[in-house]
């Protein structure tokens, strides 16, 4: 670690993490130890090691002092090794099937005549009307709270946005765990403190919630249905005991992510609006496809106005192409949800009983997945890869929860499952040493 100046030291260390010579874990100096080595001032080293946390280079926990990241910001935990056999079936990416998929030709057909009549360009508005209308009476008939909406890049890039507009690098969030890998990596990458949530499948439970809260986490993410890894959709009565707890907290910045919408059977029970500040995001990822680059999302007025501030200073807006065609897909129902919910239930219910015939104890309340706890996550995966099935690590999605492993099933065929279980049952049956004399 070298350096006069702030930028100047912050790079010796980054250079360090790059060639090892720094560990991941490795607990750095005190800010003012560091200074009086280095000959420079105690605000300078603190500017350095600031903008460490800023870059996801570091994480400082109060008192206890600033330590290297157990993985860089820019490596995801979707970049974890894992090398697929060939011929192996994959049920380890969260992907929706294909086949419950709409086509998407006649609403970018439907969107380009559109353009093609009155091109948008710049200084235009910035939103397609009719997609905030149908958006706005989703979430009223869903129950969401009166607010703007904003159309925004995916679910991951509006809560982005909403951390950015209220957070600043090192204040704590609260999060589930385990959780969605992205979001747990954007919350590091953005110099923010996850605190972890144990969940169950009604949800994040309250106790776990309230010890965040008391810790001083400023902000709490969650997933309102098809929660990614383990299926938990929250329930009314887990949403009435959150909004209990956050009245007490009404400071806190509560961010809803509601990706399940038109592929699970379960209601939404909201949790945002009784903070100060709040967010709802409702993605068409997983209903529409993942290219459809189009969320929508709301909020109290003075957050979502500081959402669109900072697009307007980047991409400046969402495609109108594809707003209009994700308008145009809900318009002419191109998604039966009842159909695409019970399809994916039905795999989904098929394996968790397979499973619970084998003694094999999984979660998976809704959605795409299906979370299966096991003794050893690594022996897990591998012996599941060499007899055929690429399973997710569950170190992509937990920060202090039990190991696990996630198997995404939306595609799964129903002669797959009883292979399937077998091979699972196999896996998590803990290793039997054997003794040599």
């Amino acid at each position: 670690m070298s350096g006069r100046g702030a930028a100047e030291i912050a790079a010796s260390v980054e250079r360090a993490v790059g060639d090892g010579a720094l560990a991941p874990g490795v607990l750095l100096p005190p800010q003012r130890e560091l200074a009086a080595r280095l000959g420079v001032n105690a605000n300078t080293v603190a500017a350095a090691y600031r903008t460490l946390r800023e870059r996801g280079v570091i994480e400082t926990a109060g008192r206890r002092g600033s330590r290297v990241r157990a993985r860089p910001a820019t490596a995801p935990r979707e970049a974890l090794p894992f090398a697929l056999p060939p011929g192996a079936r994959d049920l380890s990416l969260g992907n929706p099937d294909p086949a419950l998929l709409p086509p998407l030709g006649e609403a970018l057909a439907h969107a380009a005549a559109r353009a093609s009549r009155a091109p948008v360009l710049y200084g235009d508005e910035p939103f397609d009307e009719e997609l905030t209308a149908l958006a706005r009476e989703r979430f009223d008939a869903d129950g969401v709270p009166a607010g703007p909406v904003a159309v925004v890049s995916g679910a991951l890039d509006g809560i982005e946005r909403a951390l950015l507009a209220r957070l600043r690098p090192g204040d704590a969030v609260a999060v589930e765990d385990p959780g969605w890998g992205a979001l747990l990596d954007l919350v590091a990458a953005l110099g923010l403190r996850p605190v972890p949530c144990g969940l169950d499948g009604a949800g994040p439970r309250p106790e776990e919630v309230a010890r965040a809260l008391d810790a001083g986490a400023r902000a709490l993410v969650l997933t309102a249905r098809a929660q990614n890894p383990t299926g938990a959709s929250v329930t009314p009565a887990r949403a009435g005991e959150l909004r209990s707890l956050l009245a007490a907290h009404p400071g806190t910045l509560v961010i809803e992510d509601d990706h399940g919408r038109d592929i699970v059977s379960t209601p939404l029970a909201p949790v945002v609006g009784t903070t100060e500040h709040w967010a709802h995001a409702h993605s068409l990822a997983k209903s529409h496809g993942p290219d459809l680059r189009v969320a929508v999302l709301t909020g109290d007025r003075a957050t979502v106005d500081l959402v669109l501030g900072r697009q307007r200073l980047g991409p400046g807006w969402v495609s109108r192409l594809l707003q209009a065609a994700a308008a145009h897909l809900w318009r002419t129902g191109a998604v039966d949800p009842r159909r695409v919910a019970a399809a994916y239930d039905g795999r989904r219910r098929l394996l968790l009983t397979a499973l619970a015939e084998r003694g094999v104890a999984a979660r998976g309340g809704s959605g795409l997945n299906v979370w299966v706890p096991v003794p050893d996550e690594t022996r897990a995966v591998a012996q599941l890869l060499r007899v055929g099935w690429a399973v997710a690590p569950g170190a992509r999605f937990r920060l202090s929860s039990p190991p696990g492993v996630r198997l995404t099933v939306a595609a799964l065929a129903e002669t797959e499952t009883a292979p399937l279980a077998e091979a699972v049952a196999e896996a998590v049956r803990p290793a039997t040493g054997r003794r040599f004399g």
